[in-house]
């Protein structure tokens, strides 16, 4: 097993998953998406997210997504969702992509009835010395809510924070924690303030003004509103539909 690359800074992509006409995961056509992103400059893809549709996927799924994503863009680290609601299910799934090698990272929300020092620490156990991150997304049901105070005490090695709540992101920064963030409305904050990176649904497709507003640039950051609005309205159809540019 190759060492795991280390976690990048910069903007990331959280890669729609494709579905052939049977509903039945088209693994070519959302490896070639992930590859015209990176192409475009996304510094990592993470598969199998709530973007992923994740709950659709089988952990074979996954698997077959992450091994073929990293054939076709090894430069850049590939991060696994294996977030559930079960928490002996996240740790199977973790261990089970893990013997792979595939994975350079696995993401993770805590499950509702799960403690989440115990939970992370067990995912950590099962992740094989891959890189462990935190999910915070106020908007799954299953998942527990994970306060500031307590990410700066969990053994991950990095949160990523889909609250778009800019006051969050500034706890998370004086805290320590190694953040990125999930909306692609906070980019020109995030990127000058301290974040680590961003791991985003939109730069599935506008990575270009996803790294721009990351690095500063307040058209592309005002762009990418209009964009956010469209996807939110039509999610995640908008963004399979679109090509990266």
């Amino acid at each position: 097993m190759s060492p795991a690359l280390p976690l990048p800074s910069g903007v990331g992509v959280a890669l729609v998953t494709l579905f052939d006409a049977d509903g039945v995961v088209d693994v070519k056509a959302t490896a070639e998406r992930a590859r015209r992103c990176v192409e475009l400059g996304v510094s990592s893809v993470l598969v199998a997210g709530t973007t992923g549709e994740a709950a659709r996927l089988s952990v074979q799924d996954r698997a077959e997504l992450a091994a073929t994503v990293k054939d076709v863009a090894p430069e850049v680290p590939v991060i696994v969702g294996t977030g559930h609601a079960d928490a002996d299910a996240a740790f199977e799934a973790t261990a089970r992509i893990a013997t792979h090698g595939d994975a350079d990272a696995f993401l993770a929300y805590c499950p509702e009835d799960a403690t989440p020092a115990s939970f992370f620490r067990g995912l950590r156990a099962e992740a094989r010395g891959r890189h462990v991150l935190a999910y915070h997304n106020p908007a799954l049901a299953a998942a527990r809510e994970l306060g500031t105070e307590e990410l700066s005490s969990l053994e991950i090695d990095a949160a990523k924070d889909s609250s778009a709540s800019t006051n969050r992101l500034a706890d998370l920064v004086e805290l320590g924690v190694r953040a990125y963030v999930g909306s692609a409305t906070q980019l020109i904050v995030a990127g000058s303030c301290g974040a680590c990176g961003a791991i985003l649904a939109l730069a599935n497709v506008a990575p270009t003004d996803c790294i721009a507003a990351w690095n500063g640039d307040a058209g592309a950051q005002r762009r990418l509103f209009a964009l956010h609005r469209s996807a939110a309205r039509d999610f995640p159809s908008y963004l399979k539909r679109t090509s990266p540019q």
